[in-house]
């Protein structure tokens, strides 16, 4: 890769600046090493400069544009063009940031993708050749005074930069012991020592003595021994496959053995992985109803932190559907101007516009699998906001948005997550079919059961909150913005309509759910109440 255009302009660095607030970002110089895999620039802790970087192996994805939540608030300066962000894997931030020009945007989106595709397409010998120059520039870097020696200081900045998450007491410890010279600083094989005891796992240490005996070294009928003794199929055909693949010593490679080393490398690699890899995709039936599955969900989506006053986030949801979750939730308020907003009621966590979330879901619902999503609403907004957040589902999501039962559908069952393919479906309250109230009482019943679990939750929230904030479902609760309305216990028709397969009711007891079942019908439960009906009816 080194003689793409691409790569090229990378190696030799461009300024780009970093957009994370109103104030203007400062131009950085950032560029590619030349182990092709990491990515440096200069960063500010507190009012020092200093040497950051980030590994390639370590960004989930590359977007154009304007395709963030901080560009689309804080990059409006800067042409869309110009502009891209990187997401890291994990619980990193994403990183915003705008080129001098299009060019320059452009060779370094088409650089990131191509590099993080050959990364990825690595063999196991590959990625081992070319750790000795990644762990080299690694420690360059950390060595901050260039002595050729590492501080304390200067290991835990290492540790940083390879994404080792360690217990000070514990990395300090470790520094000592391989501090021979006991100067407080490691050097040569000192340091080698240690980034071996960063390395090693002692439970495969002892089961590599147990197969190889005293000499340490597995012989190809030791492996297959231990292989079948781990219920495969093995011969030793199959063993000399795994040593020519893993082992990392030259000679022993040729005399078909196996050193520590190799077979940690085995054991570590996807295929010494407990998980059969067919497993990594769709190998189940997926033509049952939808009640037949688990789903991967997750509750208060928006957050990013606490639920007392972390901050909201459509990256949030971003990340969940990008993590495989099929069922995400909104909590919807009043907002100003009209426009509904989501965030935990009554808290001190930031607030999002409720058409931007909606955006971010068509944008991201369908890249990690195509089975459907799911958007639990708990609703808080009276009959005008309802309306618009239809409105808004209906006009953002468009075709991918279902709001008619599936022609020749049986009525008694639900679909399957393979006839839902690429569907978005609304959980909420639906109105009685057919609907003959006059205009404006839409109310539902509010029968005293109803949704345990945002009590049980309300009450945590109200004793760890610092302000107490009282409020009934007819109480109007003002603030900046987020306003219970008057009519938040009523049903807009608009939204109705958008709710088909996932209606949420209160539950009606055991007995009468088993007698009456109604397919499309659904219900929360706290964990206490769980545990009861759990304890009578098992």
């Amino acid at each position: 890769l080194t003689e793409d255009e691409d790569i090229q302009r990378m190696l030799r660095g461009s300024l780009l600046r970093k957009i994370k607030s109103r104030r203007g970002p400062r131009e950085r110089l950032f560029r590619l090493q030349e182990d092709g895999a990491t990515i440096c620039f200069e960063g500010r802790f507190g009012r020092t400069r200093s040497q950051q970087s980030f590994s390639v192996m370590n960004i989930e994805g590359v977007r154009e544009g304007h395709q963030s939540e901080g560009l689309r608030k804080y990059g409006a300066d800067f042409p869309e063009r110009h502009c891209f962000t990187l997401v890291f894997k994990g619980k990193r931030k994403n990183l915003d940031l705008a080129a001098r020009g299009e060019e320059d945007a452009r060779h370094w989106v088409q650089g990131l993708t191509k590099l993080m595709g050959r990364l990825q397409a690595m063999s196991q010998p590959e990625k081992l050749d070319q750790y000795p120059f990644w762990i080299h520039g690694v420690l360059q870097r950390a060595d901050r005074n260039k002595d050729n020696k590492m501080s304390f200081r200067e290991v835990k900045s290492m540790l940083r930069m390879i994404n080792i998450d360690m217990d000070d007491v514990y990395a300090y410890k470790l520094f000592k012991e391989c501090d021979r010279s006991g100067d407080e600083r490691l050097e040569g094989r000192e340091l080698e020592e240690f980034c071996r005891r960063l390395l090693r796992r002692p439970e495969l240490e002892e089961l590599f003595g147990r197969y190889s005996g005293e000499d340490r070294v597995l012989s190809a009928e030791e492996l297959r021994d231990f292989l079948r003794d781990q219920g495969e199929d093995a011969s030793l055909r199959q063993a000399c496959a795994v040593i020519r693949t893993y082992e990392l010593n030259e000679k022993a490679r040729q005399q078909d053995l196996m050193m520590l080393d190799g077979f940690m490398m085995y054991l570590l690699s996807a295929a010494g992985d407990i998980l059969n890899q067919e497993h990594t995709k769709v190998h189940q039936d997926m033509s049952q109803p939808l009640c037949h599955y688990f789903i991967s969900s997750s509750h208060n989506t928006y957050l990013t932190r606490n639920q007392i006053g972390g901050t909201s986030s459509t990256e949030a949801y971003v990340r969940a559907l990008m993590a495989g979750c099929r069922c995400v939730e909104l909590d919807c308020w009043e907002g100003s101007d009209g426009e509904p907003i989501v965030y935990h009621g009554h808290t001190l966590t930031s607030k999002i516009l409720f058409r931007d979330v909606i955006e971010s879901i068509r944008d991201y619902a369908f890249k990690q699998s195509p089975y459907p999503v799911i958007l639990s609403l708990e609703n808080h907004c009276g009959l005008e906001q309802q309306a618009t957040m239809a409105r808004h589902m209906k006009a953002i999501l468009g075709d991918m948005l279902l709001t008619q039962p599936l022609e020749g559908q049986d009525p008694h069952d639900l679909p399957s997550p393979e006839q839902l393919k690429g569907k978005v479906l609304v959980k909420g309250k639906k109105l009685p079919e057919p609907w003959h109230e006059p205009c404006g009482v839409t109310s539902l019943p509010d029968p005293e059961e109803e949704e345990e679990e945002e009590e049980e939750e309300e009450e945590k929230l109200q004793e760890r909150s610092s302000r107490q904030v009282r409020d009934s479902p007819r109480a109007m609760v003002l603030g900046d913005h987020g306003i219970l309305a008057k009519d938040a216990s009523q049903v807009a028709p608009e939204l109705s309509a958008v709710v088909v397969y996932c209606q949420a009711v209160p539950f009606p007891g055991l007995p009468h759910a088993l007698r009456h079942p109604r397919p499309c019908e659904m219900s929360s439960f706290s964990e206490r109440k769980a545990r009861k009906l759990i304890k009578q009816a098992g």
